[in-house]
């Protein structure tokens, strides 16, 4: 017991620093609890799990040797379907789900689109989210394109487990060296190959020289860099791993740091294997000695769900209506967001524990009425958390499953005897699902969801703000198909006096409207509840329940597309109401839109500043153009609103990537606080993009052998219209809980320095140079600066590694502008003719009024003379006025090692 408690201690370390969902432990060099998840909408082929196999088994040994002998796959659960059918070596899973899905098997977004990706939106060195790979790859139909599919799953693992980036550049395929060469970008430079435009006509094909682009001096949009496939240089994965000579990271000595990729953009022009190497996973190991062993694998497939709700109904419960708002919250659950064939049972808790309802398969409303009379009517006694688990794993040995069964566990109180039971939760293989409520909830429970892939969630005695509802509400199963899921169309909530009015509308979309459910709740008296759906019809058949203080209705059938108008009158002082609204996809076969959210990490200590994500999709399609709100609530009902923003500044890593992210940092008191995010698309504003994603592992054109080019399959086109406009739509979602701890009791000055500007654009008309930028604020906020300081260089590598000592340029005329509003500068370039210089790269840092300063900016270049080309080549003509032929920009991030805020 001893050595569990050791491995349980170092594991929940290990959480505590990440808002991620894997479940990966690395355990003596091997990665443990990896999740592949095939997706529900992917027909049953036993053929994938075998190829998964072989990819995972071959990916081992090519990371292993990759990474000098340090890491390689211990084992790994692929997650079957449930549509699936049943095979005697598919076990129940136990702490599995989609939700933690390291590894995705689902169709592509468009037809063709088979490239592998990793969805990553956190900066370098943080892990990313999960990998997607198409069953069309796996079954290995794609490898003349990507490679073979062990070693892009070792360049996709690079991605997601080290955050770091791809040295390629589909956008800027080519760049002008300080050796006055036009290159391709690639890591690292000794990759060899010809660049080369190859046209195909049926069957015929046409190869001719590249042609320069008069304007940008670079070559012309269809010129491509076709490697030689017999190659010397062993680096690197991050660019070309299908190269059968590729089994390096590029290292400090072969790093390219003047490719304009993503990784020298986004890690200070660190390489891959720098980057690597200063990883948690690097530093606790050490080199084998001996080969590692061949992966173990487990084949999982989920059945139907098994939840058990928990409730306290201890004495503290019937202070500020604790009870009742449980009770409302516990119904809405059993209601309309537990799925039909569910399998739910009850435990009440106080000093002792009551099973009050053993497990019952919810197959229609007659299970979910039957529940609903299991619920605590009185509230006394003590608080005993473990004594109300140890009763749900009585009522979960009725199924006689040893895994895959839920705890959704409520509590309000502390209890100084939660702890011991943390060991015997691990054990049971049971999920805890952790709701708090209240500023007191014992804390020592967020171990146990942390430590069983649970969620945690709070809920303050705010009433109004719905916390509670939002918790249970976003308790839908991990493993369901989406298109069973519940999903949040509105919530909200007021505090009125006698014959005042909550007014507003809701969206029911074309995605969703099965299922469809309205509730209202309140703390006094019955208010005068009006509905109206699209076509202007009253709805009048809300079920009152008086004694829990709520009215809810199920639409039938599919509800009305379009806009439905409520209201709801106050029939007493002082009354909160709150509405909260439901759906279901209308269509199996159309992905609904969803939000998802999270904060970047769990716990934090104050001043470090913390990240909100928001993720909106269409399947796995971003949706763009979306109004994405973020409000904060401490433990004693201090709020924060957020807008979030997908423009690829502050906070946010990448523009329209459906990542709408901002830095949070109003901290008003230690403990708890809980997010939860509004999204909604206006007519003819929000879009589904079907552009390639980033971070994917690099498309092969073809291949030079003996001299010749062998053109593997064009991959398909990508239609000019890359977005399609969406209707209006609206969704919001809870975004869990997180903790804050050394919020000073005292005013705090100003710890936070302006964010650094990564969007620095740069064009040259005439002898002119115009830049524009996003303006940044501190963290997001303010104005955030009180003056800019822009230098400049005719060396990029003498501008990233000494900005203090470059030429400044005179910005006494520059007054920054409110954050987020777009900055724009003019300015005659110096010394240009003197130093004979070919390229003016350019770089900003703002400074604030309390003198803190930004991280440098990313770098921008114009180019001022043509650097060489391949021998020949011909020159497309510039039809611009500009005297000298230059408008080129090229973007690099000087990301510097962030500094301590505060010691």
């Amino acid at each position: 017991m001893g050595l569990l408690r050791g491995s349980v201690f170092l594991f929940v370390l290990y959480l505590l620093h990440e808002s991620n969902s894997s479940l990966i432990k690395l355990n003596n060099n091997g990665y443990e609890d990896v999740i592949i998840a095939i997706d529900p909408g992917v027909p049953e082929n036993e053929t994938i799990i075998e190829k998964l196999k072989d990819m995972v088994t071959t990916a081992s040994t090519y990371l292993f040797e990759a990474t000098k002998r340090r890491f390689f796959f211990k084992n790994v659960s692929i997650l079957i379907p449930e549509t699936w059918k049943e095979n005697s070596q598919y076990k129940r899973p136990k702490h599995e789900s989609y939700t933690h899905a390291d590894v995705i098997v689902a169709p592509p977004i468009a037809p063709g689109r088979d490239e592998p990706y990793t969805k990553q939106f956190t900066e370098c060195g943080e892990k990313a989210e999960y990998i997607h790979f198409t069953p069309d790859f796996v079954l290995g139909n794609k490898q003349n394109e990507y490679g073979p599919a062990g070693r892009a799953f070792v360049h996709e693992w690079a991605h997601l487990r080290w955050g770091v980036f791809d040295e390629y550049n589909e956008d800027q395929p080519f760049y002008s060296a300080s050796s006055n060469k036009i290159e391709a970008t690639r890591c690292s430079a000794g990759i060899t190959g010809i660049n080369k435009v190859y046209t195909c006509r049926g069957e015929s094909c046409l190869t001719r020289n590249c042609r320069l682009n008069a304007t940008t001096k670079l070559y012309e949009k269809d010129c491509q860099f076709f490697p030689d496939k017999v190659q010397t240089e062993k680096a690197s994965i991050m660019y070309m791993q299908s190269i059968e000579a590729t089994v390096e990271f590029c290292n400090e000595e072969n790093h390219n740091r003047e490719a304009p990729n993503l990784q020298n953009t986004k890690c200070n022009f660190r390489s891959t294997w720098e980057v690597i190497s200063i990883s948690e996973d690097f530093q606790s190991t050490t080199p084998m000695e001996g080969p590692p062993p061949t992966p173990a694998f487990s084949l999982l497939r989920p059945s139907q769900r098994i939840v058990c709700l928990v409730l306290d109904k201890s004495a503290s419960m019937a202070s500020s209506d604790r009870l009742n708002r449980m009770n409302q919250a516990a119904k809405y659950f059993l209601l309309q967001i537990v799925e039909n064939g569910s399998w739910v049972g009850m435990v009440h808790f106080d000093s002792t524990a009551t099973v009050k309802s053993q497990l019952i398969q919810i197959k229609s409303s007659s299970e979910r009425n039957q529940l609903l009379q299991s619920l605590p009517t009185v509230a006394a006694g003590g608080t005993q958390i473990c004594l109300g688990i140890r009763a749900a794993f009585q009522v979960k040995a009725m199924l006689q499953t040893d895994y895959g069964s839920e705890i959704v566990l409520l509590t309000d109180g502390e209890d100084s005897t939660a702890s011991s039971c943390v060991n015997e939760v691990i054990e049971n293989g049971t999920i805890i699902h952790f709701i708090a409520l209240g500023p007191s909830a014992d804390t020592s429970v967020i171990q146990m969801s942390n430590l069983t892939g649970g969620k945690h969630y709070y809920a303050s005695d705010i009433a109004q703000n719905n916390g509670l509802i939002d918790a249970f509400g976003a308790l839908t199963s991990e493993n369901a198909d989406l298109s069973q899921k519940s999903l949040q169309l509105e919530s909200k909530g007021l505090t009125l006096n006698s014959k005042s009015w909550m007014n507003d509308t809701v969206i029911i979309d074309s995605t969703v409207g099965k299922d469809t459910f309205f509730l209202i709740t309140w703390n006094k008296q019955s208010p005068d509840i009006f509905l109206w759906d699209p076509s202007g019809t009253l709805m009048n058949t809300f079920t009152v329940d008086s004694n829990s203080k709520m009215a809810y209705l199920s639409v039938p059938g599919t509800a009305k597309l379009g806009i439905w108008t409520y209201s709801a009158q106050a029939t007493a002082d002082s009354e909160t109401l709150t509405i909260t609204v439901t759906s279901r996809a209308a269509n199996s076969s159309v992905p609904p839109i969803t939000v998802n959210a999270k904060m970047n990490k769990d716990n934090n200590i104050f001043p470090s500043p913390m990240i909100v994500y928001a993720e909106v999709l269409q399947g796995y399609a971003p949706v763009l153009g979306a109004n994405v709100t973020a409000v904060i609530e401490s433990k004693h009902g201090n709020t924060t609103v957020l807008q979030l923003l997908d423009n690829g500044t502050g906070a946010d890593a990448f523009k329209d990537d459906g990542v709408y992210s901002r830095y949070f940092t109003d901290y008003t008191e230690n403990g708890r606080y809980s997010l939860k995010v509004w999204a909604h698309g206006g007519t003819n504003s929000t879009t589904r993009s079907l552009r390639r994603p980033l971070n994917r592992a690099m498309y092969i054109p073809g291949w030079v052998v003996d001299g010749e080019i062998q053109r593997n399959p064009p991959r398909p086109e990508i239609d000019g219209n890359t977005q399609t406009i969406l209707e209006n739509f609206s969704r919001t979602i809870s975004g869990g809980a997180f903790v804050v701890s050394q919020v000073p009791n005292t005013y705090f000055p100003d710890r936070y320095p302006p964010s650094q500007i990564t969007d620095l654009d740069a064009t040259l008309d005439g002898d002119e140079i115009t830049l524009t930028w996003t303006a940044p604020g501190d963290f997001d906020v303010g104005t955030g600066k009180d003056k800019y300081i822009i230098r400049t260089s005719g060396s990029l590598l003498d501008l990233q590694d000494n900005f203090d000592n470059a030429l400044q340029v005179n910005t006494s005329g520059l007054q920054p502008n409110e954050v987020n509003s777009k900055e724009t500068f003019t300015f005659k370039p110096e010394n240009t003719e003197e130093e004979n210089a070919t390229h003016v790269f350019i770089a900003i840092q703002s400074v604030d009024k309390n003198n803190l300063t930004s991280k440098i900016s990313n770098i921008a270049q114009v180019v001022l003379f043509a650097s060489d080309a391949d021998a020949n080549p011909e020159e497309i003509p510039n039809h611009s006025n500009s005297r000298i032929n230059v408008s080129i920009l090229i973007k690099y991030t000087h990301s510097w090692v962030s500094e301590k805020l505060c010691q």
